[in-house]
């Protein structure tokens, strides 16, 4: 069996049960960071052996993960923060396992985007999540496809590209509705709504760290 287990993005209350007690009955825990992962297992006081799974070597172990795990063994994936496959590893792992006909089970539990699109105050009965725009090569494409897109868009930002970002979104879609929140979950939680010109004018001002979710209004159907 393979469980994909999310982890707190922020606050560790926002653990399950669920996920503590799958995290104590698997054979393997695979994680990005054994160090990050090894804080939140020794929180939880859960002893298991952990081994590094992250971008730059899934491609090699996944294959003899999924050999493994078809042999019998159980494992679980989690990541630094949030749930497997959102932006970080675990598509791979998981598509070679339904091929061998692996169980797989996927948690629910903390994300990021969810309580990021609800908190901005723009519709969320239909959404379309981005994650991170290409940084060089294909982001003015993507921009211009997007700027079409009649949907909540959701996409990840990093804190020194924001700036950047929300200039390039109002040169791309006009004036358009937006909020940004940052450090969820976090002692300094912070959403800040407005125009991409008002939320540029904040951030160029005030403190900028943490780890960003943008989202942005859907093009008018009128």
């Amino acid at each position: 069996m393979l469980y994909l287990v999310p982890t707190p993005i922020g606050n560790l209350a926002d653990m399950t049960f669920r996920a503590v007690d799958v995290l104590k009955s698997v054979d393997v825990i695979l994680c990005e960071d054994t160090r990050t992962s090894g804080k939140l297992l020794k929180h939880f006081e859960i002893q298991k052996p952990l081994q590094a799974y992250h971008q730059h070597n899934e491609h090699k172990l996944a294959e003899n993960l999924a050999e493994r795990l078809a042999e019998g063994e159980s494992m679980a994936l989690i990541t630094d923060a949030g749930t497997p496959g959102i932006s970080d590893p675990g598509f791979l792992l998981l598509r070679l396992c339904i091929e061998k006909e692996v169980d797989v089970q996927t948690l629910p539990g903390a994300n990021a985007l969810v309580p990021a699109l609800v908190n901005s105050g723009l519709p969320c009965d239909k959404f379309v999540f981005e994650g991170f725009l290409p940084h060089k090569k294909g982001r003015q494409t993507r921009l211009k496809f997007l700027a079409e897109e009649s949907r909540t868009i959701i996409l990840y930002e990093s804190p020194h590209r924001l700036i950047k970002t929300l200039k390039q979104l109002h040169e791309y879609f006009g004036e358009r509705k937006a909020s940004v929140s940052r450090e969820l979950t976090k002692l300094h939680e912070e959403t800040v709504r407005g125009s991409f010109l008002k939320l540029v004018d904040y951030y160029e001002n005030n403190t900028l760290k943490g780890e960003i979710v943008l989202v942005v209004e859907g093009k008018s159907k009128k």
